[in-house]
């Protein structure tokens, strides 16, 4: 390789690093939302003596204020943050009312059940699950125009809208079959199992959701 030629790469390789590390970031920052902060927040209240109740509140309230500066930073409206940041207050306020942790233990299972029928209900519409959550990434990987590019195929490719479906689908289909699990966890194991059987559960599942988009995008050209 030249040294024309290799002046001309490093710009390109040096783009592409910032981009992985762009969308590594924002993946450490879902999973601080969605399992360390939750998690971790119910164990330490648990340790430091709260009961039950109050350290699954505790532990879901710790994810608030991440998710309101990811709203915050974004300028818009995310629709499954403001989904996710609902059901968890609707969970909260129902357990208020009847005092029963296991209940507020299950809030999970109606957050991602109700999220699989919203994502396979996505699928009667122009705008499946995951065309709209591909925006972050996408625009993450190639920018605002990169992401219009990849979206514009949407209009002309008939192929393109089936694999975006199917990768809807199989979401969908994941996150319902993870929300029967949590409540068969919520009201058979011992309370204080639960937190942390539920997010290995959850892990399990979410591993085969994206082995399977992994490759199936590569496969089929949906990747950037």
């Amino acid at each position: 390789m030249t040294v024309e030629a290799s002046a001309q790469t490093a710009p390109v390789e040096r783009t592409q690093r910032e981009k992985t590390a762009a969308l590594r970031k924002h993946l450490v920052l879902q999973l601080l939302l969605e399992l360390v902060l939750p998690l971790g927040g119910y164990y330490g209240l648990r340790a430091a003596g709260l009961n039950q109740w109050l350290s699954l509140v505790g532990g879901a309230l710790l994810a608030l204020p991440m998710i309101g500066y990811t709203l915050v930073k974004q300028r818009r409206v995310d629709p499954l943050a403001l989904f996710t940041l609902s059901l968890v207050l609707l969970g909260a306020l129902t357990s208020m009312v009847t005092g029963d942790p296991r209940l507020l233990l299950v809030r999970d299972s109606w957050i991602f059940g109700a999220l699989g029928l919203w994502v396979l209900g996505s699928l009667l519409t122009q705008q499946p699950f995951m065309r709209s959550m591909a925006r972050t990434i996408v625009t993450v990987k190639i920018g605002a125009e990169g992401h219009r590019q990849w979206d514009s195929r949407w209009d002309t490719e008939p192929a393109f809208r089936r694999h975006l479906r199917v990768v809807t689908l199989v979401w969908g289909l994941g996150f319902c079959l993870d929300a029967v699990v949590r409540v068969i966890l919520a009201y058979s194991l011992p309370i204080d199992s639960v937190p942390l059987v539920s997010t290995l559960q959850w892990l399990v599942v979410l591993g085969g959701l994206i082995t399977f988009h992994i490759r199936y995008v590569t496969k089929h050209g949906l990747k950037v």
